[in-house]
């Protein structure tokens, strides 16, 4: 079992906007949640997303980037990178991000690509990377990110 302070370092997350220096300022917010079932007053139960206070190893954890464009000129070449941390596992098929395109390392951060074109070297002989490899997530916004103008980038990872 991993309580609130240990759990710090296991969902730890680093969000970086790149390219946006000079054009504006992007605020970024995450939350660090995971699913939790509630039963209603007619008996029904419902999934419900709470704050990640304990995560237990197995259990899943949902991301939410929350970002802004809080200044007065567009944002051009946005790029938000999120380092895994070795004590989470990516959930396969599960970021994205309205306009935007979700590429993944897995040689800590320094290549990126589509998850499909992804390789890492095994054993001298290299093979397709999949979600255990992965090191970091990286959004590519589509288009420039205008004043004012919000977006959201998802992903769930597995506690190890």
């Amino acid at each position: 079992m991993i309580n609130r302070p240990q759990t710090a370092l296991a969902i730890f997350l680093v969000a970086f906007a790149l390219g946006t220096q000079a054009q504006g300022q992007l605020e970024i917010r995450t939350e660090v949640q995971k699913e939790d079932v509630v039963v209603t007053e007619d008996g029904n139960e419902r999934v419900e997303l709470i704050e990640a206070e304990t995560v237990l190893p197995g259990e899943e954890v949902v991301y939410t980037v929350t970002y802004a464009n809080s200044s007065d000129v567009a944002a051009e070449n946005v790029v938000i990178t999120n380092p895994l941390p070795a004590e989470l596992t990516y959930v396969d098929g599960t970021a994205g991000g309205e306009g935007t395109r979700v590429q993944f390392s897995a040689d800590g951060g320094v290549t990126f690509a589509q998850a499909t074109e992804l390789t890492v070297s095994d054993n001298g002989s290299e093979r397709r990377a999949n979600a255990d490899d992965f090191t970091h997530i990286r959004w590519v916004l589509d288009a420039a990110l205008q004043p004012g103008q919000t977006g959201t980038a998802t992903f769930r990872a597995r506690l190890n």
